[in-house]
């Protein structure tokens, strides 16, 4: 079967402005999702309060565009971002732009879904997992883990994951929370890759969970429950 071809993008004169854009997500907003962002650690002073699947469903409807994705990333909502990593085209994002952008995180799901959408399918992107896990910011350092953690369910070749692990281990000591989760994600989702890497992952995983670090510890036990679990090893050997 033939793959499915992308909805093309609107000729500029057919598409809607970022006035529109924005209006129209403010219409799809709830009271209810706004206090909802609250309860999963989203801030909310600059988000109107769109369900995840509107914000899909509006980004198929409009296609690719990497201007329009520009845009949407200048007016600074939560929504609005989120869309803008929806709508935008892999092959047009630069390095550079995914510096900016990732300066801009301030929330781990802005992070997680512009990783996800976006970064991962953005040609030559690799390095910047190693760059971004040296950044201090919190969510410009937990974007290295989710973009390591991204890349673990759609890269073909193993061989970058190696220096992953490191990556993962010279982490595992930072307590803050939304690091030490996304490193934790990364660790579990690389041993999940292969029965190579599930051998090299139970080991850091070992190591980490006898570590006097809390967290390394906490990452540690956490992680070996999945990685050595039978229903995992059973899938790999398989």
């Amino acid at each position: 079967m033939a793959a499915k071809k992308p909805k093309p993008s609107p000729s500029p004169e057919l598409r809607p402005s970022v006035d529109e854009i924005i209006a129209r997500l403010k219409k799809l907003a709830t009271k209810k999702d706004l206090e909802g962002m609250a309860r999963y650690a989203i801030p909310s002073d600059h988000a109107f309060g769109v369900a995840m699947n509107q914000i899909q469903k509006l980004a198929k409807e409009l296609g690719k565009d990497h201007e329009l994705a520009q845009e949407l990333w200048a007016r600074g909502f939560y929504e609005a971002r989120t869309l803008a990593g929806y709508v935008d085209e892999p092959a047009k994002v630069t390095a550079a732009q995914m510096d900016r952008w990732c300066k801009d995180f301030d929330n781990w799901a802005i992070c997680d879904t512009v990783c996800f959408a976006l970064f991962k399918r953005v040609p030559g992107s690799w390095p910047m997992v190693k760059k971004w896990a040296a950044r201090k910011p919190e969510f410009e350092k937990r974007g290295a883990f989710a973009l390591l953690w991204a890349f673990a369910g759609s890269a073909d070749d193993d061989a970058p994951f190696t220096e992953g692990l490191k990556l993962i281990e010279a982490a595992a000591t930072d307590e803050r929370n939304f690091v030490k989760k996304a490193v934790d994600m990364a660790l579990r989702a690389t041993g999940k890759r292969s029965i190579n890497l599930n051998t090299a992952a139970v080991t850091l995983a070992k190591r980490l969970a006898a570590s006097a670090d809390p967290t390394a510890a906490w990452i540690g036990k956490h992680s070996l429950k999945e990685l050595s679990s039978p229903a995992v090893v059973k899938r790999l050997k398989a």
